[in-house]
């Protein structure tokens, strides 16, 4: 009897391609996940040591949610190639009660809301059936987009206020990682191509050693060895207006998965089902109540990574696995997030233009299989692109809104998202039109 072969998303790379590509998805991502401990430490006045415990015990956290997510167990994980990273709607919200109530009201809110979105999920995952080709290929397009000006801040320097930003100097580094990682796609095969972010990021640091651009003296300075516990800032306190402002979060990061999701399945070629999306979902809120425990934060998918997997080609779950086992190391010895951590924004923008834009013409792909004579589907598709985008031609356009609103309305991925479903839903109401 002829042996059915395994789905590409569920074969085994050789132990070194492993390690190379999960190093290369932990390079695309690393910026990203420090951003937020690093935001609240600063907004919450905490102590240099105190900060790095929770960039620590935040990477840790973020290798272990990946896996949780691909590998699975029971019925918890989506297991297809999806990174998990702290969500930025959590970062406003967690500063207000950080502020009111102290770190403790911040870990116990999280563990509430993680519970609660756990509960949800097969709820959640029952609107998967209002995302047709219109609605999913107009959300990857959003995704790619939206993300578009994080990769021009790196490119810039990372730092918009700093006198240096936009020079010249790191516009040529970003311009030449760029180039350098669409030259290895072009005119290289297999392995080479499929790792062509992470040689440009190699390249591009090295060139910014030469001109004195990077500095690597935090590798010195780092501990060789940094272990997360429990509860380290105390038994954590329940406060339920807190708790309500982190469900919120939690709302919003379940509409981002389920958008990365849904653009990983196009890319992958494996369509994201009802019961597929419920593990996700319940991954996400498993592992945002182990950040209330571990010290750590919200989790969610990591759109950063998505292009990454249309780019390279490359759909095994078991790389994205790896570079799991990769942050929890990072995570454990802070010497070597010391390494990741010296490389330059400008560097990383250059190959996140390429990554990101990859995320961006996937849904551009799907929308292009979408029938458009007799049906409304070109009106979903602008107006849901228009509201996408406000936050990103003036992030401060919702500021007069109510709070909980903002969490939702700031992140245009949410926002156009909620617009493309609900459009299609009024504009397409007959399945005939809807599904094109």
């Amino acid at each position: 009897m002829k042996k059915t072969a395994a789905h590409p998303v569920d074969e085994v790379p050789s132990f070194g391609e492993l390690f190379v590509y999960g190093l290369q998805h932990v390079l695309a991502m690393y910026a990203g996940a420090v951003a937020v401990p690093l935001i609240l430490a600063r907004g919450l006045n905490l102590s240099n040591d105190q900060l790095i415990y929770l960039i620590n015990a935040d990477l840790f956290t973020c290798g272990l949610a990946t896996l949780i997510q691909t590998v699975g167990f029971w019925k918890i994980g989506i297991r297809i190639p999806i990174v998990q990273g702290v969500t930025f709607a959590a970062v406003t919200p967690m500063l207000l009660i950080g502020q009111q109530h102290g770190l403790q009201a911040i870990y116990g809110s999280i563990i509430v809301a993680g519970f609660i979105s756990y509960l949800i999920s097969p709820y959640f995952s029952a609107l998967l059936r209002f995302f047709p080709p219109v609605v999913t290929g107009t959300i990857i397009t959003i995704i790619g987009v939206s993300l578009m000006p994080v990769a021009v801040n790196w490119a810039g320097g990372g730092n918009p206020s700093a006198p240096d930003f936009a020079s010249a100097p790191q516009i040529a580094l970003a311009l030449g990682t760029l180039v350098f990682v669409a030259f290895v796609y072009r005119f290289f095969r297999g392995f080479v191509s499929n790792i062509a972010v992470l040689l440009g990021l190699c390249a591009g640091t090295l060139a910014a050693s030469v001109f004195g651009m990077t500095n690597f003296s935090g590798v010195l300075e780092a501990h060789w060895v940094g272990v997360t516990t429990p509860f380290y800032f105390g038994t954590p306190i329940i406060n339920l207006p807190s708790v309500a402002a982190m469900v919120v979060v939690m709302l919003v990061s379940m509409a981002e998965t389920t958008g990365d999701c849904i653009a990983v399945g196009e890319i992958i070629d494996k369509p994201v089902t009802q019961e597929d999306l419920t593990r996700g979902l319940r991954a996400d809120g498993f592992s945002t109540i182990l950040g209330g425990i571990l010290n750590s934060f919200p989790y969610t998918a990591f759109a950063q990574n998505v292009g990454l997997v249309g780019l390279t080609g490359v759909k095994s779950r078991w790389v994205v696995a790896a570079a799991g086992v990769i942050l929890m190391a990072l995570g454990l010895f802070p010497k070597m997030a010391a390494v990741i951590a010296a490389i330059p924004p400008s560097v990383l923008g250059g190959a996140g233009i390429v990554m990101f834009g990859m995320v961006a013409a996937s849904g551009i792909k799907t929308l292009s299989k979408v029938k458009f004579e007799g049906t409304h589907n070109i009106m979903v598709i602008a107006v849901s692109m228009g509201v996408g985008m406000v936050t990103i031609a003036s992030p401060k356009f919702y500021h007069s809104f109510p709070q909980w609103a903002q969490i939702i309305l700031d992140s245009g991925i949410t926002s156009g998202s909620i617009a493309a479903v609900l459009l299609n839903a009024v504009l397409n109401r007959s399945r005939s039109t809807s599904q094109g």
